[in-house]
């Protein structure tokens, strides 16, 4: 049985679904590992130093964000959370935010592993 080879309906063409649902590069963020530590840089356009917190608990990184635009009437939040998985120095990591960009490097302690065990694929 062959595939149609018709155009969607409009009202499915219009939701745009499939490539929504897998939609990649649209990321506001670029999180990558170099010489022992985590490093993340985040998109943050709009704010100032003062409106972001970056916190860090039990292995997750929480950035939040808010800017009140008064002479448009608008507010801004931005709020994400990383989960990372090897054990970071949490009193080593650093953020800067320079043009609106967030940068936060996270050390790793040395050795530091994350204990787990393998998750066998059924198919």
């Amino acid at each position: 049985m062959a595939l149609p080879r018709t155009a969607p309906n409009s009202w499915i063409q219009g939701l745009d679904f499939p490539s929504r649902l897998f939609e990649t590069g649209s990321t506001d963020y670029e999180l990558y590992e170099e010489d022992d530590e985590f490093v993340l840089s985040v998109e943050m356009p709009g704010f100032d130093p003062e409106e972001i917190t970056v916190s860090w608990e039990d292995g997750v990184l929480n950035i939040a964000a808010e800017h009140d635009d008064e002479t448009r009437g608008e507010r801004r939040t931005y709020h994400r959370r990383f989960r990372f998985p090897k054990d970071v120095d949490d009193e080593a990591i650093t953020a800067e935010y320079n043009n609106g960009l967030l940068d936060i490097r996270l050390p790793v302690l040395t050795g530091a592993t994350v204990s787990g065990r393998e998750i066998e694929v059924q198919g």
